[in-house]
Order: structure tokens, then sequence, then C-alpha cells
């Protein structure tokens, strides 16, 4: 898990109360989940890839925690995991979308979740590079989630690779009005 992730856990942890629904949206195989459940989520994982939802699975059993794994659509969330969410995390899944898929993908966050809840979002900065996210910027991240407020958007300050690196990788945290 990288470092401004950890770090931006812990500070919830140490700040806010104890953790309710948590949802990993673009899970993959389910390594964030799993981090969140050990720090006491009820955590539920999506992703549109069969494999790395079997993956994650598996994942999560072998860690000995309890991580509900659903195969689905971010655009289409009540009805794949339901409402109630406190925290979203998004690490590469809303950057790689379409702009008709970030719209539905912004409205269902904003209906799955509780007001006040927080999104932490990891996306690559926009620009073209072959078959990689074409990426988002503040801008686009202020107007696509109207209905939240950003907190902050900082650069990545990690020990990326290189090729990661000249993406301008960054965090964005939103909370929910």
């Amino acid at each position: 898990m990288g470092a401004q992730l950890t770090a931006f856990l812990d500070r919830r942890d140490a700040q806010a109360g104890p953790p309710g629904k948590a949802l990993d949206a673009g899970c993959g195989t389910g390594s964030h989940a799993i981090e969140l459940a050990r720090r006491g989520w009820q955590v539920t994982g999506i992703d549109a890839v069969p494999l790395a939802v079997t993956r994650a699975r598996a994942r999560a059993e072998e860690a000995g925690v309890e991580v509900t794994f659903v195969l689905g659509d971010v655009t289409e969330l009540e009805k794949s995991v339901g409402r109630g969410y406190r925290f979203v995390l998004d690490i590469g899944c809303f950057h790689g979308l379409t702009a008709c898929e970030r719209d539905h993908y912004a409205d269902e966050l904003t209906r799955i979740t509780e007001p006040g809840a927080s999104l932490l979002m990891f996306a690559f900065g926009p620009g073209r590079r072959g078959p990689l996210p074409r990426g988002t910027d503040r801008a686009e991240v202020e107007r696509t989630f109207a209905g939240w407020r950003l907190i902050s958007d900082a650069a990545d300050s990690g020990a990326l690779p290189r090729p990661v690196r000249r993406g301008n990788p960054r965090w964005f945290h939103l909370a929910r009005s």
C-alpha cells in the first residue's frame, strides 16, 4: 500500500469514529480492500474483471479477513453493492472511464454514499499515453463530482516507477455534501 494512502487511513483512523461501510471501486485483486478490512471496515470491492475478483476472494480468504467482492459495473453501483457507504477508495478506476461513464459513476457514488462520506481517488493527470487511461485533472473532478467538496488535490510523492511518475499521478480527497 502506498505511503500516501497509508497516511490518509492512519489520519482517518485517529480522527474519525469507528469505521463503517467502505467500497473499493475497481478493486483489482483486492489488496486495498483487504487492508481496509484489517482496519475494521465492512468492505465491498467491485471490479469488472472476473479473474481479478476470483483472485481477490482467494487473497481475502488467505488473509483471514471478510470482504465481499462483486463482479460488476461501477456505473451501476446501487444495483450491485447497495447503499450506506462512508468511505470510497478509487485507485485508478475513474480516470479510465469514458466521459459518459464518469458522469454515471459520480451519480452512483453520490446515490450509494452517506452525507459526509469520503472519497479518496488516485488518478493520472490528463494526457495521451497509448493504451493507458486518459487521466483527469482537478477541474474535471470538481465538475463531475458536483455534489462533493474537494478537500485536497496532491501529487503522489511516493517512490513510484518512472513511467507512472510521468503520468502526473494525483490523490484527490473529496467529501460528499
